[in-house]
């Protein structure tokens, strides 16, 4: 999947993949995976999909919505909230060893 935002190309092919999550199943419509990327820049994004009740989901006809699939930008910020909030630590310890400490 690729996609150019403001003039900058964010490839899944050519970036690094830094982590996965997903949730539910295929045949539900709250479906939805997503992986985090940095590119060879240090820009942050996820590329994902999900069912017609996802964060994913695009309206279509009138009151109706279906899945879809994007790529969307993070700041250095929301990639770490990402990790955070899947528990990826060894992504955390990697790339953001500098925002933490023991308790």
């Amino acid at each position: 999947m690729q996609k150019i935002i403001e003039g900058k190309r964010y490839n899944t092919e050519t970036a690094t993949k830094v982590a996965e999550h997903s949730q539910a199943s295929w045949s539900d419509f709250q479906y939805q995976e997503e992986a985090l990327y940095i590119t060879q820049n240090g820009n942050w994004f996820t590329a994902g999909s999900g069912g017609a009740d996802s964060t994913y989901a695009v309206p279509v006809g009138h009151n109706n919505r279906t899945g879809s699939s994007a790529i969307r930008l993070l700041s250095p910020e929301e990639a770490f909230r990402w990790l955070e909030r899947y528990d990826i630590v060894d992504a955390l310890e990697k790339y953001f060893p500098d925002r933490i400490t023991d308790a």
